[in-house]
């Protein structure tokens, strides 16, 4: 690991020659974890905050308008919105609201801080190995005192160093000769809510991309990896509302609504409207599936991404509310979309 001077050193020359690297992929470069990118201005343009998560984050909604990002190595999710109540027990709480959408899994969280850079403010929350798991940014409408009392509240400067622990390899994946097949698509069958689908995987030892290709074509099919530009694109023309998913083990953050403004920029498709924007690299697309699950209120179509490494890139489904069947031309439009 670097001095902390020479890394902020090599960190602004690098931001200087390449300013739109995001900060993830800036560290990368750099051989580091972001949170090491941010940590040497830990009593400068950086305020180390006490991890007590549900008080800092019950305290978001007196900030007002502010930019809620998260990310995981293939996919930026940005919403502009206010945060509402906090919401949950235990490990996993709740964001639930019209424009700010999270689920979070706070057992994933382990240090943040509140950082001043290029004259912008953000609330940074990272994973034991540095990976951020979510960051909130002022605008021009936050609350700058709100703000203010926020840092000032959970500051505590006397902790610890932070350290990045090595990241945590993935789960072997079991010979499918291990699997009950009959079982896992039973089971699959008698769901009633998509929310229990990760236990659904535990509950059989099957890792999610595995459980797809067992599942059979009708409860999981692969297309091609072009099925997230054309159904953006689809979405767009028509003004279907969509819901888009993209998280990390430590956040998932949600859009619902229509998509309007596309963009490709080099490897990236974008989506650049008001109040909600997507940057998905393409290129990190190895397999794409339209999957069908049974709930209480009928089927629910997605169409799931997945990398080289079989981690979860983004998730869309037809934007719909509970109690309500999901939008026929959503199920339409993924129906048509072509095999891989």
């Amino acid at each position: 690991m670097p001095r902390p001077s020479d890394l902020a050193d090599r960190r602004a020359t690098l931001a200087a020659a390449e300013p739109r690297l995001y900060p993830r992929d800036l560290a990368a470069r750099l051989g580091v974890t972001e949170a090491d990118i941010v940590a040497p201005d830990d009593g400068h343009a950086a305020t180390r905050l006490r991890p007590d998560w549900r008080a800092l984050l019950g305290g978001l909604h007196r900030l007002g308008p502010v930019m809620a990002l998260t990310r995981n190595a293939d996919a930026v999710h940005e919403k502009h919105g206010t945060y509402g109540a906090l919401q949950g027990g235990g490990q996993v709480a709740l964001f639930v609201g019209e424009a700010i959408d999270l689920r979070l899994f706070l057992g994933n969280w382990c240090a943040a801080w509140a950082v001043e850079q290029n004259g912008r403010r953000s609330l940074q929350c990272f994973a034991a190995d540095g990976t951020a798991v979510h960051k909130v940014f002022a605008t021009a409408e936050t609350d700058a005192d709100a703000w203010a009392s926020l840092v000032a509240t959970h500051a505590e400067p006397g902790l610890p160093p932070f350290a990045a622990a090595a990241p945590t390899p993935p789960a072997a994946s079991r010979d499918d000769a291990a699997i009950d097949i009959a079982g896992l698509r039973a089971a699959w069958d008698a769901l009633r809510d998509t929310h229990a689908f990760h236990a659904l995987l535990g509950r059989f030892g099957v890792a999610r991309t595995q459980a797809l290709r067992l599942a059979g074509p009708a409860r999981a099919r692969p297309v091609a990896a072009t099925a997230l530009r054309a159904v953006l694109l689809a979405a767009s023309a028509t003004a279907m509302p969509v819901m888009v998913f993209v998280g990390n083990p430590g956040c998932i953050q949600i859009h619902s609504g229509p998509v309007r403004a596309l963009r490709e920029t080099g490897p990236w498709f974008n989506v650049l409207d008001p109040g909600f924007s997507l940057h998905l690299r393409e290129t990190a697309i190895d397999t794409a599936w339209v999957v069908t699950k049974p709930t209480d209120d009928g089927t629910v179509t997605s169409l799931v991404l997945f990398d080289a490494a079989g981690a979860t890139i983004a998730m869309l489904f037809g934007a719909r509310n509970p109690g309500r069947p999901e939008l026929a031309d959503w199920r339409a439009l993924c129906a048509g979309l072509p095999p891989r």
